[in-house]
């Protein structure tokens, strides 16, 4: 019992028994190296899952920003609606990026079944709500540009740079969603 570590100390950290010296002969592994079952990439606390991370900020950012450099997207409730939603995607890929460097760099795992729970439930709610946001844009910028043929009055070209940049943020953010629920789930 001296080798595991006690969860008040090192709440994230999981050693499972030594092998015994016959096993660890077989696999070529030395006889006190613990056993740790390998992380998917793209699961909280890998590269792979703050790579997600940083391009869902990414993404979600270009789409605030170059629709509130329109001067007329507060006329529409569905721009308004895509920004404050882009908006919280950026807080929270920006915090769960934080999350992911830091257990990257203190090297502790994200599999606790807690901070998967809260992962797996706000990937769900900023991925629905982030895609309601792009499909509601993409339908009104629709409208205006195709149905009123009014492009020359709207800022067309940006509210469709907008839109696309939405749908491939909630695009980078269902396999974060998609891997925390499947790790919860395999618990």
């Amino acid at each position: 019992m001296s080798n595991r570590s006690r969860p008040s100390v090192h709440p994230f950290d999981i050693q499972v028994p030594q092998l015994r010296e016959g096993d660890a002969a077989d696999n070529g592994a030395p006889p006190d190296a613990t056993v740790r079952l390998k992380d998917v990439q793209g699961m909280p606390g890998t590269p792979a899952g703050l790579a997600l991370r940083l391009f869902q900020f990414g993404f979600a950012a270009v789409s605030v920003a170059v629709m509130a450099a329109t001067s007329d997207f507060p006329s529409v409730t569905a721009f308004r609606y895509l920004v404050g939603a882009l908006s919280l995607q950026c807080l929270w890929s920006m915090s769960l990026a934080i999350v992911d460097l830091y257990a990257l760099l203190v090297k502790r795992c994200l599999r606790n079944s807690r901070i998967l729970g809260f992962f797996t439930i706000g990937d769900a709610i900023t991925s629905t709500l982030t895609f309601a946001a792009a499909c509601a844009s993409a339908g009104i910028t629709v409208l205006i540009s195709s149905d009123f043929d009014n492009c020359a009055q709207n800022h067309c070209a940006r509210f469709e740079t907008s839109t696309a940049m939405a749908f491939v943020s909630w695009f980078l953010v269902s396999p974060s969603f998609f891997l925390s629920f499947w790790s919860l789930a395999s618990r």
